[in-house]
């Protein structure tokens, strides 16, 4: 653990700056707290949706539930039901909520030094790049650009896909049918899903999408007008569906022989999501690229994009980008603290024996046509059209589930998942099923 890690953390734990509820010289709590307190007390999960709808863009729909208090794999709504987190903020929470660690971390370094702007750095940006270049296994001459989310480091990833054209004539950048890799509009060209796409078009070009785990078609697209081809190892919006080790492969040939970059998007598969710190290491590839986020600061905002070598780290060069938050102390110091609890507790273990435990059981369901994906981030199929219906049923029993598709259910619980938690949900299964079948079958009437 960091020097300034192990500060904050002390700090914390001592009552110094950064302890949560501290109060004032007056010995009165914050007024904002103690304000927001009263908020929730006073308020319902009705309320709090009437208020959503007058205040909020619509973009998200209706929110399922307005959830005010979480701890580990469990989470409690505005009217005090109670939840276990199986989606983990798609694939976000990935010490669940409220960890002790992380939480101390973050408030002593806010109370320390919060924002600083990308005109200086501080000792948790450098401590983190040294991290994750460790962790990734990265060559010499490697180096890393810090974002707020997956879909800004994708941004940035577009961006060097587009330095890689020295002569003018690398204009193509290939995805998969099925991708997504976000919503700005360089990650949103890169992304599939046409009913995301058709709104916003045109769309910055150059973009080819080809068929998924197709060997031949990508081989057939990769030329010397590539810039650049874009893979998840994984793919989590379609459903969870794995590339093999060989299509990764594959890639890695055509992309080098082609002088096109691979860049691979982890950032739902990344940092232990799959029980390895990269979906992408057993395919034994070094990749010019690879994007994160999501699980990397716990909860709290941060992206990155780790380039490969000393050539591909040098595409981007001073003025050719930025952001003015990424990289900031708190959310570097997140994720800091959150690798380090990985590390500690042994977490990529317990991915990898609760995953496949889980694995295993829906695998036995009667319903279950198909279990696909990796530690624990996990796609299901059932036998009909019911999966919206049963996140309904699921939530109504106390569980939180996801379906990216009619019949496909996605699980990404957190790193901490037990197998007692897992068997609660497996033994709940059959029943969430059936009433998902009953109330589909009503709707349909």
């Amino acid at each position: 653990m960091s020097t300034e890690l192990s500060h904050t953390a002390e700090s914390r734990s001592n009552g110094g700056p950064g302890v949560v509820g501290h109060r004032e010289a007056s010995g009165a709590p914050i007024a904002a707290e103690a304000g927001a307190a009263t908020l929730v007390s006073q308020s319902s999960g009705a309320d709090w949706l009437a208020r959503y709808s007058s205040s909020l863009m619509g973009v998200f729909g209706t929110p399922q539930r307005v959830l005010v208090r979480g701890a580990g794999c469990l989470v409690w709504d505005a009217d005090g039901k109670e939840y276990l987190d199986l989606l983990g903020g798609i694939a976000v929470n990935a010490l669940g909520h409220a960890h002790p660690f992380v939480t101390s971390v973050i408030s002593s370094q806010l109370a320390t030094l919060g924002h600083v702007s990308n005109f200086f750095t501080s000792p948790t940006q450098i401590a983190l790049a040294e991290k994750l270049l460790s962790l990734s296994k990265a060559p010499a001459g490697s180096k890393v650009f810090f974002a707020n989310s997956g879909t800004e480091a994708n941004e940035a990833a577009f961006k060097l896909a587009r330095r890689n054209n020295p002569d003018g004539k690398r204009t193509k950048i290939i995805a998969l049918e099925g991708a997504f890799h976000g919503r700005s509009m360089g990650a949103l060209a890169l992304t599939a899903k046409e009913a995301y796409r058709a709104p916003f078009e045109p769309l910055p070009g150059g973009v080819v999408h080809i068929p998924f785990g197709d060997i031949e078609a990508l081989l057939a697209a990769v030329d010397d007008s590539t810039a650049a081809v874009f893979l998840e190892p994984i793919q989590g919006e379609a459903g969870v569906r794995p590339l093999s080790a060989e299509y990764l492969q594959a890639a890695r040939e055509a992309t080098t022989a082609a002088g096109a970059l691979l860049i691979l998007d982890e950032v739902q598969t990344g940092i232990g999501r799959t029980g390895k710190w990269l979906a992408s290491e057993d395919a034994g590839i070094v990749p010019d690229a690879v994007t994160l986020a999501k699980g990397l600061g716990g909860g709290f905002p941060v992206g990155a994009l780790v380039t490969f070598g000393s050539t591909t780290s040098a595409l981007l060069t001073a003025g050719q980008h930025g952001t003015t938050f990424g990289g900031n102390p708190v959310a570097t110091a997140a994720a800091l603290a959150t690798l380090h609890a990985i590390e500690s507790q042994g977490l990529l273990r317990n991915v990898l024996s609760v995953g496949a435990h889980l694995r295993e059981g829906l695998a036995d369901v009667d319903a279950v046509s198909e279990v696909r994906g990796e530690g624990l981030l996990i796609g299901f199929d059932v036998n009909a059209d019911i999966a919206p219906a049963m996140v309904t049923a699921a939530l109504d029993a106390g569980f939180i589930i996801n379906s990216p598709g009619p019949r496909t259910i996605r699980l990404a619980p957190p790193l901490i998942l037990t197998t007692e938690q897992a068997d609660r949900f497996l033994s709940a299964l059959p029943a969430l099923i059936a009433t998902a079948t009953a109330q589909t079958a009503k709707d349909a009437q």
